[in-house]
């Protein structure tokens, strides 16, 4: 049996397991990414990772989806921001090909959930697909004909400093957004409360949380549908720990882009949410290796 790595370096986690050559996950765990040690010390425990993995398992190649902006050619880390330190210009590919003698691969996590999601997850069956991820900020993929569009310096995609309402859209229609902007009008501490907070409170009526999240869905709105009249993609999938509640959104979001799309765009434009949730980078990291 073919069997791959497939490694997910988040933030605050980095997901890891072993996945077989038609894409089942049959083992998966997780261990703390303690970033602020900085980029090195990250491939440090993906090494370690992968000699856990190579105990039990043999191996045929190494599946890397990480947080950062990445060049997939080189498999490099191009950007990273202040909360993985040192972790710009590391060449994980070259890195770890040179450790482990084995084919690796590397990409951006919301580039990950995305191909996770179109070939086994919410999109699956459709030709094209856009995705956003909905959380500390807004992270975006575009894929058309199965594959990811980069354009031409790998910035495609970059949908959270789209500007909606004089705004990047990730400022105003975030969970971070959300979050500070409840504790602003509550006049507390926005680190004492979270989105379930937020949306625990919208359902039993607190009128602060109900105006708020329907600010962020309208803004939500608009940026989907600028994104469905430039792109028009068959589906928009929405992922991120906020969309879970799905019950909560769709009729809020279904709601709100019938103001900003016309008819005959909007009975063609299909919003799903994200069904893969902790699995998903893992799977498009496996889908990335054998693009």
């Amino acid at each position: 049996m073919d069997l791959f790595a497939v490694i997910d370096i988040g933030g605050t986690s980095i997901k890891y397991g072993v996945i077989t050559k038609e894409g089942t996950l049959i083992e998966s765990n997780d261990r703390d990414t303690e970033a602020y040690k900085g980029g090195l010390s990250i491939i440090d425990k993906v090494k370690e990772i992968i000699k856990e993995i190579r105990i039990d398992n043999d191996i045929s190649g190494i599946c890397i989806s990480t947080a950062g902006m990445v060049c997939p050619k080189e498999g490099k880390i191009v950007y990273a921001g202040p909360t993985i330190p040192n972790y710009t210009g590391v060449e994980v590919k070259s890195i770890l090909e040179k450790e482990f003698k084995l084919p690796c691969s590397v990409e951006n996590d919301v580039n990950c959930a995305a191909l996770g999601e179109f070939f086994d997850g919410a999109g699956m069956g459709t030709n094209s697909m856009v995705c956003l991820t909905i959380g500390t900020g807004i992270g975006g993929a575009i894929i058309i004909d199965g594959k990811i569009l980069y354009g031409f310096s790998n910035s495609a995609g970059e949908i959270g400093y789209m500007m909606v309402n004089g705004e990047h859209i990730q400022n105003i229609a975030s969970t971070t957004s959300l979050v500070k902007n409840v504790a602003l009008r509550k006049g507390i501490d926005y680190k004492s409360i979270d989105g379930r907070y937020v949306l625990d409170n919208y359902e039993n009526g607190d009128l602060i949380c109900r105006e708020e999240v329907e600010k962020l869905v309208d803004n939500l709105a608009l940026g989907i549908s600028n994104i469905v009249y430039s792109v028009n993609p068959e589906v928009v999938v929405l992922g991120g720990g906020i969309m879970a509640r799905e019950e909560i959104f769709r009729p809020l979001i279904e709601k709100s882009l019938k103001k900003y799309l016309i008819e005959s765009v909007y009975i063609n434009t299909r919003i799903e949410f994200a069904k893969l949730k902790n699995t998903a980078g893992m799977k498009g990291a496996f889908y990335n290796f054998n693009a």
